[in-house]
């Protein structure tokens, strides 16, 4: 079992988030209180709702139900107290050395909560606990990540990624994306 941040709460299962010895940084506690959690079928809906938007605007690729649900392994989750889904992310593991934060997404009124940090924060643990040496993330958004102590790269550095992913992806010829890595 991993060790997932849950806000204000820790037992032998779970990890606080503030102080948790995750991060080297300060821990922002999301104003509201959420639960990080692994993912479920059940979640599918909510998922597919949450990262609707950022599909819209390009922020993120689109998942098809069908790969949601194969992959759901790889979410997380953020559920605020009334049990709505409020973010997910997933960690896609490529080798001992590499694995991929992908499908980041906040709900919008709970963005600057600290929402987006929980996950990245649980993600980075699995990541750790896994014993990846490097976390790779494609974004739009790097300002997010470079405060989280990710560096610019280039997808190049990456052929496992490429091969992977970006030969089927539909913007693999106009990619705006940018590349920022976490040495683990």
């Amino acid at each position: 079992m991993s060790a997932l941040p849950i806000v204000g709460q820790t037992d032998s299962r779970t990890v606080g988030l503030h102080g948790a010895g995750l991060s080297d940084r300060p821990t922002v506690r999301p104003s509201v209180g959420v639960v990080v959690r692994g993912a479920v079928l059940a979640d599918v809906p909510a998922l597919e709702s949450l990262m609707a938007p950022y599909v819209a605007t390009g922020d993120l690729l689109p998942r098809s139900n069908y790969d949601l649900c194969r992959h759901i392994k790889e979410y997380l989750v953020a559920e605020a107290r009334d049990g709505d889904l409020v973010g997910c992310g997933s960690l896609k593991i490529y080798s001992r050395d590499l694995a991929e934060v992908a499908g980041l997404a906040v709900r919008r009124d709970q963005q600057g909560a600290g929402v987006g940090r929980a996950l990245m924060d649980a993600l980075v643990a699995e990541a750790r606990a896994s014993g990846i040496a490097e976390v790779l993330a494609l974004t739009r958004k790097p300002a997010f990540f470079l405060k989280l102590g990710f560096q610019a790269s280039e997808k190049e550095h990456f052929p496992l990624k490429v091969w992977a992913d970006c030969a089927r992806c539909p913007r693999q010829n106009c990619c705006d994306e940018i590349a920022v890595v976490l040495r683990l």
